[in-house]
């Protein structure tokens, strides 16, 4: 069983920007390292139905089946992406902070009247305990992923740490992230084809009742690490990409995000084959991202 106490806190911490930073201290997050040539994406209907099973047993209803979830993942096919870098978690309230801080840029937030249109089902008073307070994070919460943040800063926050390193960082495309998230043999889990709720921060985990229903700091589960060492890939948040959705009706200004979150049960939609498409202006409290850099 894993322990939380004994868990390695991946740090992407950085001070906000300022004359050291200037003076070429900065501190980039870490990134692991993606190696040029084929990989296998998608899923097989055996995969799918494993998925669509994973989650009956776990709510007691046919919902993600009914509804087709995971009909759009594309055949399981081999795919050839070049090198590329990408960050080992994803962006923590801490490095997020810096940005905010040197730019200005509106702090992680949502209004009542923004959540109630969304049409979700978590109440709005739940957004609270993300949401920041003069400019800074909750306390206690500076190592855990930025949430409420929509595709948009997730792009500004890539333009800023560009401009601090000298290095190009921008959203992965979701074959990128698929590719970082499995590896190359197609795995359903970024730890192998087998389902283990103790790898990965979701509803099924460890916790009080069924999970801790909430972001934990990043990086609380290595054992749930994909074969090139990247953390948190399934469950914790969902990740925005740069890849369009492009299933079902509606699916303009809508963008793939991937992973599964802290409130997923099952754990289909956990899969790296597995994404959903997502309003670009949205900002979720389950929904975060992660960079790759040129």
């Amino acid at each position: 069983m894993l322990r939380f106490a004994l868990t390695v806190i991946l740090c992407l911490s950085v001070l906000p920007p300022g004359p050291a930073a200037a003076a070429g201290s900065f501190a980039p997050p870490e990134t692991v390292s993606v190696p040029a040539g084929p990989f296998i994406a998608g899923s097989d209907r055996a995969e799918r139905e494993a998925a669509y099973r994973l989650d009956e047993a776990a709510y007691g209803h046919r919902a993600t089946r009914d509804q087709r979830w995971y009909e759009g993942e594309g055949p399981r096919r081999e795919v050839v992406l070049p090198a590329f870098s990408i960050m080992r978690g994803p962006v923590t309230n801490r490095l997020y902070a810096g940005f905010v801080a040197a730019t200005g840029h509106p702090a992680p937030e949502v209004s009542a009247a923004d959540w109630a249109g969304y049409g979700l089902i978590h109440p709005y008073e739940r957004t609270r305990r993300h949401a920041w307070r003069d400019g800074r994070p909750p306390a206690g919460r500076e190592d855990h992923p930025v949430v409420l943040v929509s595709r948009a800063d997730a792009r500004a926050f890539a333009a800023w740490l560009s401009a601090e390193t000298g290095r190009h960082w921008r959203l992965p495309t979701a074959l990128e992230w698929e590719k970082a998230a499995r590896g190359p043999d197609g795995r359903r889990f970024p730890w192998g084809d087998f389902w283990d709720p103790r790898r990965l921060n979701s509803h099924d985990g460890l916790g009080e009742e069924r999970g801790t229903f909430d972001t934990l700091p990043v990086g609380s589960f290595p054992a749930g690490a994909s074969p090139y060492g990247l953390l948190d890939s399934a469950g914790q948040v969902f990740e925005w990409t740069a890849t369009p959705a492009r299933r079902g009706a509606g699916a303009e200004g809508r963008f793939l995000v991937k992973g599964g979150s802290w409130d997923d049960r099952g754990c289909g939609v956990c899969r790296p084959a597995a994404g959903h498409g997502r309003p670009a202006g949205l900002k979720h409290i389950l929904i975060g991202f992660r960079l790759v850099v040129e």
